[in-house]
């Protein structure tokens, strides 16, 4: 009778924690649409994290890291999806990766995780931040291959923002490749600048409020003149 009686109290324990976890998970289903109605970012994250712990799934965690980077909460990023790839780890995750280490300055391993994405889906977007990263790492060649691989795969329409102003703005992709084209041929020559100069100039005819590129050009300039200026 006893036995019997343990039985039933722990089949109620069991049905009632069931239950409790189902309405959690109901009420926080509601709270993750509500914060997402109102755009409210860290109610969202909070969210899902109440979710991710109540019933765990790769794609909430991907959610979650993604949110995170979002709102520029790197390191909290990583910590959720870890800094190692898996082969069964999604696209959002890997890209997610990258481009938090990217903002955290750790160049080397943020190009490896845009290499295993660029393996997956090869595009001209890719193709830009690999040549950006791997110039600031001394690898020209690299950097040079998906370079010539972004001109030729950037399709009209597709823009690049720039960040270095205090206002956002966007330029044709290809724009963006040719300066970079650019940096890495003066970074060659710089003795005779007339080829990188070309590059920047082909660049601005696209995109003429391509700030960067202006400031390129006038480093560049400046640096000639200092070169042919006459020595006292």
């Amino acid at each position: 009778m006893k036995q019997i009686i343990i039985a039933v109290v722990l089949l109620c324990t069991v049905s009632m924690t069931a239950q409790k976890k189902s309405d959690l998970l109901t009420h926080y289903e509601a709270y993750y649409k509500q914060m997402k109605a109102q755009g409210d970012t860290q109610g969202i994250i909070n969210a899902i994290t109440h979710l991710n712990v109540l019933a765990p799934s790769e794609s909430r965690k991907d959610t979650l890291a993604f949110m995170y980077a979002n709102s520029n909460q790197n390191m909290q990023a990583l910590r959720v999806i870890g800094v190692e790839t898996k082969d069964s780890d999604s696209n959002l995750a890997v890209q997610v990766r990258a481009l938090a280490l990217k903002a955290l300055g750790d160049v080397k391993r943020a190009i490896a995780q845009f290499e295993i994405l660029n393996k997956r889906t090869p595009n001209a977007f890719l193709a830009y931040e690999l040549a950006d990263l791997k110039i600031q790492t001394g690898d020209k060649a690299g950097a040079i291959t998906n370079i010539e691989y972004g001109l030729a795969n950037a399709k009209d329409g597709m823009k690049y923002a720039f960040y270095e102003r205090q206002q956002p703005y966007e330029v044709p992709l290809k724009a963006a490749f040719l300066h970079l084209k650019a940096l890495i041929e003066f970074n060659n020559n710089q003795t005779n600048p007339e080829a990188a100069l070309a590059l920047i100039n082909e660049a601005l005819a696209i995109a003429p409020n391509f700030n960067l590129a202006g400031l390129s050009k006038q480093a560049i300039e400046a640096r000639k003149a200092e070169e042919t200026a006459p020595k006292k």
